[in-house]
């Protein structure tokens, strides 16, 4: 498996080496070394799973030192250069830590809620009962974030199975979040991306032909798998009693994340990469609702390691000279969703609207479910894994999780026999695709000219 890992970044060298000029630093072999750095730290994370933060930091600081000594950065040479870079990441940053710290919360305030506990009086037995519970959330993770739909799935899984997930659920879980956005353009931040960028929602819909696929095939063999591993637990003589203040402010922390990313990047769409809006609007979100209920604070610490962990790797990848994508077909579509595994879907959904030429719908569905397949490939999987430590092996995942990986290509292959491949063309006049962009893995938000921002 270890072998498995290493092929699939040699894959994912071989796919974006053609990205990139190398003229504009060394190289080896064609490949530039910014991404032979970023391959070495993820495969570093892939293999060392007990120490994934201080993989992901010393990769960072590696790259940043290569970027500082060699190549500079996109904004610039030197410390001035890694300056202004940093202040064009730092509201990506600080909104995918408020979101990652905020919806910890959250899920807390959910599982406290007791309604976890009264659930599974309404789950059928069995493995389908475990089904039920993906497909709620791949309904969830249509219009909410796709951090609140997992961690909302992981904690009712913890309470259902008492605690003892299978990893291979565990991958199901983030795949159904990610699944559930990538045909709704509020459900994912690439669809909103296509939508904000004058794509109309009906040429990203069916995108759901592939995503109700890859559901049914990943979903009943990981529901077996957890039905096998530990069934359902019933208590019928547990209390009844809700905590419906806590369901309240459940659903008052989600409105304000999802009203301020639609007013944001709606209507205000040119203020989007200047300040963390969405970010501070659940941290506020949290504040106000704290005389009524208190969060359980003392989990920051550890929520707090798995988002450094996840924003070094974030900062890495902006790093990388992505300057351009291949010809658009529906094999170079099939080959992001992999690439999207372990890189940003963000900046290559924004190479793709500018050049043009592609099935929105294709795009949507590889670029939202690709990073389902291995636990850092999206904020989903690293927000799960810091409930469920035992999640962060990457060897593990692929292992238990392999229905992942190939629900996402029968999905994919089913919706070109039943859609085929209806490529548009560039859907604004007078386009130039000529693109250059800041690359930030599974979260981030910052693309001009028409950056976004929710999390998928």
């Amino acid at each position: 498996m270890r072998t498995s890992c290493r092929g699939a970044l040699v894959l994912l060298l071989t796919f974006l080496a053609p990205l990139a000029h190398a003229a504009d630093g060394p190289a080896v072999s064609g490949i530039p070394v910014d991404f032979i750095l970023f391959a070495a730290t993820l495969l570093g994370v892939a293999l060392f799973h007990h120490h994934t933060l201080k993989v992901a930091l010393t990769g960072l600081a590696t790259i940043t030192v290569y970027k500082l000594l060699f190549t500079g950065f996109k904004t610039g040479a030197g410390l001035s250069g890694l300056g202004a870079h940093l202040a064009h990441e730092w509201v990506i940053l600080t909104n995918l830590l408020c979101l990652l710290l905020g919806f910890a919360l959250l899920a807390r305030h959910f599982e406290d809620s007791r309604v976890p506990e009264v659930l599974p009086r309404f789950l059928p037995a069995g493995w389908k009962g475990a089904f039920v519970l993906l497909l709620m959330i791949f309904v969830l993770s249509s219009f909410l974030d796709n951090i609140a739909a997992a961690l909302i799935g992981g904690t009712i899984a913890a309470s259902v199975f008492q605690r003892k997930v299978h990893i291979g659920y565990l991958a199901a879980i983030v795949a159904a979040s990610n699944a559930g956005g990538s045909g709704s353009v509020v459900g994912d931040t690439t669809t909103t991306m296509m939508w904000i960028d004058g794509v109309s929602p009906a040429d990203v819909f069916h995108a759901y032909v592939a995503a109700v696929v890859a559901m049914v095939v990943f979903g009943i063999p990981a529901a077996m798998q957890q039905d096998k591993y530990q069934p359902i637990a019933r208590n019928l003589h547990a209390e009844g009693h809700i905590d419906w203040t806590r369901i309240g402010i459940v659903g008052f922390i989600l409105v304000a994340a999802i009203a301020t990313n639609v007013i944001i990047n709606v209507k205000f769409n040119h203020l989007s990469d200047s300040f963390p809006f969405i970010g501070v609007a659940v941290v506020l979100a949290i504040l106000v609702s704290t005389p009524l209920r208190r969060p359980e604070w003392s989990l920051l610490p550890d929520a707090f390691k798995g988002s450094v962990f996840l924003l070094s790797l974030v900062m890495s990848a902006s790093m990388m000279p992505v300057e351009k994508l291949p010809a658009a077909s529906w094999q170079t579509a099939l080959g992001l969703g992999f690439v999207s595994a372990v890189f940003d879907n963000i900046p290559l959904t924004a190479l793709a609207l500018k050049q043009g030429g592609y099935d929105w719908g294709f795009l949507a569905y590889a670029v939202g479910f690709g990073g389902s397949m291995i636990w850092f490939g999206s904020s989903a999987g690293v927000a799960l894994s810091n409930l469920f430590p035992e999640a962060r092996s990457a060897v593990q995942w692929l292992r238990h999780g392999w229905h992942v990986a190939i629900a996402y290509v029968i999905g994919f292959f089913v919706m070109l026999v039943v859609m085929d491949w209806q490529p548009h063309e560039k859907h604004k006049q007078g386009e130039v695709a000529a693109p250059a962009v800041i690359a930030v893995p599974h979260a981030g938000h910052f693309i001009p000219p028409a950056p976004t921002f929710s999390v998928k």
